[in-house]
């Protein structure tokens, strides 16, 4: 692994973490080049032979990363960190795997994905729903707003 600091390819491992489901794997590495630490993430790659059919109607490979680069621009300066987008975009594949399907819409993952996002931070939920449901105005964000802040608007 490359320090991401100094570039060396001399690192060890100081502490390693498993994910809720055992999926991910968090390892804490220093470099012993440099001396500063960081923190990887591993998981355990599963073939996915998912396609994604789109709006526009072309289907494309199921691509994970674009389900995190998602979620990585809605929780923009929120106090999200990088393990639980990457735990959230898990999620959200674990729940496409469970539908047993060979292809699947782009909308049905994006509901997915904002079913998941609502739970862990209801303003980067807004601003996901807010692209992805092509909000044009105001109102339509006044009227999502109000049902994330009903009680039961979990």
């Amino acid at each position: 692994m490359k320090c991401p600091f100094c570039k060396q390819d001399d690192d060890r491992v100081v502490d390693s973490r498993s994910g809720e489901n055992g999926q991910i794997i968090r390892r804490r590495r220093e470099c012993l080049n440099c001396h500063r630490r960081f923190t990887t993430f591993e998981r355990v790659e599963e073939i996915i032979k998912l396609t994604v059919v789109k709006k526009d109607g072309s289907r494309v490979p199921y691509n994970r990363s674009r389900i995190e680069d998602g979620v990585r621009k809605s929780c923009y300066k929120r106090p999200v960190s990088e393990e639980d987008i990457a735990l959230l975009a898990e999620a959200v594949e674990d729940d496409l795997l469970h539908l047993n399907l060979i292809e699947v819409t782009s909308s049905e993952i994006g509901k997915i994905t904002m079913k998941k996002l609502k739970k862990l931070d209801k303003v980067a939920y807004i601003r996901f729903a807010s692209v992805y449901q092509e909000f044009e105005q105001v109102g339509q964000f006044i009227q999502e707003i109000n049902q994330v802040m009903q009680p039961d608007g979990e």
